[in-house]
């Protein structure tokens, strides 16, 4: 059975809330660590100013005077929503100031991740002056040194934590760099790029640059970060609050660029209602689907265009490769399964598979679904399209575990293990030789060993505790809707005992209940589940908003249940 927690609220802290709030809200506010009103504040003057960002007044110098030269600007984009989003962020940003800039992004089946010497190369055709990363380059030692060679100027933003060598490139702009003191740890590669803007505004109107031209609205862009803030998973802070709920702002009121209106046209999801759940589990995930099986210069090309008729075309694809996604995910965690039913994960501390026929794509995704499934660091391996001898491989983990510190852990135990790693704490990516593969799974599990406690490994789910019925309410759900939830703050669940009065099959499966507590029934659905429940169960919940032919209604979405 699931541990169901409650977790646990400062009562300082909520009543200093209580002033601007509801009592169910200041509860579950301090509950996320929120102390006072003014760190709820998601207003755009609270952002942290950029001078705080290392190097972000010398990058902005070194692009105002590219720009002045002008020399011509290569971006060079990873291959998910971050780094499409980055991507777009910086062709847009910089066009409005007037720069030459155009941009390749690799694709991982050929060329791997990051600014690869190969991809210096290629990048090298294009005859650029200076090539620009985002959301990549901080673990590009040799590629720098390739573009060194060539005479071509690296400038890295990026957000990764860094390897033990820095690249000897002509400016980094990176958070987690050594020496930058910049609060905002968090902030995702599309973030660092619109930072990075802001500075070179600055400095462009230090130079004079507006005094004759209208000086461009970076905020048009901010619908841009917040999609690839959401998307690429980074923590929800203050610093992150601000750009998502203001890029949903220009959302809902109708301010958007093509690409994303239509993506959300394509994913049936409405626009004046937009919330940050929309881009995780909608937008990002079809962007992301050309970066995982085709191109994702098709998604930022959805991105970049203003022709509302292209977009629309673009959407499609995307839309038809996100389905196809699915189909691949859904096929390979099937596969995966039934390599498990010969693993005795109890047992272990760790979780790693390879199939040969598996796409190289997917591999992330199956391993998130495998790690929420079974709650340990989860790995898993396809074949490398680029190597016979080479597999490549997808981590996601669990809270108590540092991935990537897990990773560089084998890296120094075991030398000449891993051939290349890098990532975060939650999620990481690898290659390994196709014949160290025993040996990298006794040596994971070894360092998983040696980070973990046994009771790291139970399934614990947090919830915001027992609401009484009468504070399940519409109001208490658009209070909720109305704020930005993510990664590190989560949104609101609930868990009480409800009585089922009645349980339907809906689309085959999922079931549409109606629930009991206290004298009030409550419209409830259980999604992915066919089998019915008994009379009373123990139910995890959040409070949602069912909006049907212009009219609102309250319903609970049931997450988890335990019966007897």
């Amino acid at each position: 059975m699931t541990d169901i927690v409650q977790r646990k609220v400062p009562l300082e802290h909520r009543a200093s809330l209580l002033t601007n709030h509801s009592p169910v809200m200041s509860g579950i506010f301090a509950a996320r660590e929120i102390a006072n009103n003014d760190q709820l504040d998601n207003s755009i003057q609270h952002l942290l100013h950029f001078s705080g960002l290392k190097n972000s007044e010398k990058i902005a110098n070194l692009l105002a005077d590219a720009i002045t030269q002008k020399k011509k600007i290569l971006v060079v984009a990873d291959y998910d929503a971050d780094g499409a989003t980055a991507c777009t962020v910086a062709v847009r940003g910089l066009r409005m100031f007037g720069a030459d800039v155009c941009y390749i992004v690799p694709n991982r089946f050929e060329y791997g991740y990051g600014l690869t010497p190969e991809i210096v190369r290629l990048a090298a055709k294009q005859s650029p002056n200076i090539i620009l990363t985002v959301d990549n380059g901080i673990a590009s030692v040799n590629g720098v040194v390739e573009a060194n060679k060539l005479g071509i100027q690296v400038f890295v933003t990026d957000h990764h934590l860094p390897g033990d060598v820095i690249p000897d490139a002509a400016v980094i702009v990176n958070p987690n760099q050594p020496g930058c003191t910049f609060p905002n740890k968090h902030l995702a590669g599309v973030g660092v790029m619109f930072y990075v803007l802001l500075a070179l505004r600055s400095e462009l109107r230090d130079r004079g640059t507006f005094e004759k031209n209208p000086c461009p609205n970076l905020a048009t862009l901010l619908d841009f970060v917040a999609l690839g803030t959401v998307a690429d998973v980074v923590r929800l802070d203050q610093q992150n609050r601000i750009l998502v709920e203001n890029g949903l702002k220009r959302i809902r009121e109708g301010k958007a660029h093509a690409g994303i209106n239509a993506l959300f046209k394509i994913a049936k999801k409405e626009i004046g209602n937009a919330v940050s759940g929309d881009l995780g589990f909608s937008i990002g995930p079809r962007l992301n689907a050309a970066g995982r099986l085709d191109d994702m210069s098709m998604g930022i090309e959805c991105l970049l265009t203003d022709d509302p008729d292209v977009a629309k075309l673009a959407a499609e694809k995307l839309d038809s490769l996100n389905k196809e996604r699915r189909e691949i995910e859904t096929e390979m965690k099937e596969e995966a399964l039934a390599g498990l039913e010969e693993i005795d994960c109890v047992g272990r501390y760790s979780i790693v598979l390879f199939d040969e026929k598996w796409h190289q794509g997917v591999i992330g995704i199956v391993a998130s679904r495998l790690k929420e499934l079974y709650h340990r660091p989860t790995i898993v391996f396809a074949q490398s399209t680029s190597s016979e001898d080479e597999i490549k491989g997808s981590g996601r983990s669990i809270p108590a575990l540092h991935l990537r510190d897990a990773l560089d852990l084998v890296y120094k135990k075991y030398p000449n293990l891993i051939r290349k790693f890098g990532g975060h704490s939650m999620a990481a990516g690898l290659t390994i030789s196709k014949v160290d593969l025993k040996k990298f799974v006794d040596a994971f599990e070894y360092a998983c060993r040696q980070m973990l406690n046994a009771s790291d490994l139970e399934q614990h789910i947090e919830t915001d505790g027992e609401l009484k019925a009468d504070e399940i309410t519409l109001k208490l759900a658009n209070d909720i809707n109305s704020q930005v939830w993510g990664q590190g703050f989560p949104a609101p669940t609930f868990d009480a005992m409800f009585q089922v009065i009645s349980q339907r099959l809906m689309g085959g499966k999922h079931l549409k209940l109606l629930l009991s507590a206290d004298g009030k029934q409550f419209e409830a659905v259980l999604f992915n589940q066919i089998k019915e429940l008994p009379g009373s169960a123990h139910l995890v919940y959040s409070v949602g908003v069912n909006r049907f032919r212009g009219e609102e209604s309250l319903q609970l979405m049931v997450q988890h249940c335990e019966t007897e």
